[in-house]
């Protein structure tokens, strides 16, 4: 059964039976890299089972650790937006199971029925929006000076 929460839950029955029909089950080892900061973005996910965390490239330190998703998230919404390059990195938690999608196959979709494409566009943004509010947060958590945030 396909859960319904997240992109899922937000599109209405028709729209997720097509959305699906596009789908392939996949999965990830614990410590897979999903995809790489600057790579093609081709396709995206949405998860089943387990966590992914999602990464920026930081010159000199490690990568910064941005926010782990879980089941029923969308991983990943450079596809959706041109030139179609990754914005994060993604490695998977632990154990992960997904939905695949490939994301010429879904603008496609879109293409011929504008009010999925509609629909998407919707959640796509939502998933940007909290992605960059996550980024935000967690850099300030680990570069701004203590205190820098306080309001008087």
């Amino acid at each position: 059964m396909v859960a319904r929460t997240g992109l899922l839950g937000a599109l209405t029955e028709d729209h997720r039976a097509q959305l699906m029909s596009l789908a392939r089950e996949v999965s990830f080892a614990t410590g897979d890299r999903i995809f790489d900061e600057g790579g093609r973005a081709d396709r995206f996910w949405i998860i089943r089972t387990g966590t992914v965390a999602l990464d920026l490239h930081v010159p000199g330190r490690r990568a910064a650790v941005i926010e782990t998703l879980g089941a029923g998230e969308v991983l990943g919404w450079s596809w959706f937006i041109s030139p179609h390059h990754w914005h994060l990195g993604a490695a998977a938690g632990g154990p992960v199971l997904a939905y695949e999608f490939d994301a010429a196959a879904v603008r496609e979709l879109c293409g011929k029925n504008p009010a999925l494409e509609h629909a998407l566009c919707t959640c796509i943004a939502r998933v940007i929006a909290d992605r960059l509010r996550a980024a935000r947060v967690r850099l300030l958590d680990l570069y701004a000076p203590y205190g820098a945030g306080d309001v008087p």
